[in-house]
């Protein structure tokens, strides 16, 4: 599998998101414009030396990404989805995307996905922290297939 993050606008996010991706042995795709230096010593910081582990792949743009990403489903979280991350049946060549954390995923990376998926919350809440929400995916996706 891999993690995708578009647009993210949290450098410790992108750390940490570094930090799951190596310790799960996982592809990573940052797709670009971020709203920070991708250089950011609190992206430095976050990552640690597990940013030494994986060679994220960096895209200068949604299309760009588009055009090069791996065969395989692209299945987005979203908090506007029906399925839940449980009820569905990952492959282990799905990439899973994530949201700008301040805005989420635009129309058009949406319609781009393959499947989308949400995680279910207590009532009035609103959303998770999009690494902590990709370890819960990731988590349920390891379980369904390992069976």
């Amino acid at each position: 599998m891999r993690l995708a993050l578009f647009q993210p606008d949290i450098p410790q996010n992108l750390g940490a998101a570094v930090r799951l991706a190596a310790c799960l042995g996982l592809g990573l795709d940052v797709i670009r414009p971020t709203a920070f230096p991708l250089g950011a010593r609190e992206l430095r910081r976050a990552a640690m030396d597990y940013a030494a582990l994986i060679d994220p792949v960096l895209h200068d743009s949604w299309d760009s990404f588009l055009a090069v990403r791996p065969a395989g489903r692209l299945v987005l979280l979203t908090t506007a989805a029906e399925t839940d991350v449980d009820d569905f049946a990952f492959a282990a060549d799905d990439t899973l995307l994530l949201g700008r954390e301040s805005a989420g995923a635009p129309a058009a990376v949406h319609a781009a996905a393959d499947a989308r998926l949400r995680i279910a919350m207590a009532p009035g809440a609103r959303s998770l922290n999009v690494v902590t929400a990709a370890a819960f995916a990731l988590g349920a996706a390891g379980r369904r297939l390992r069976g």
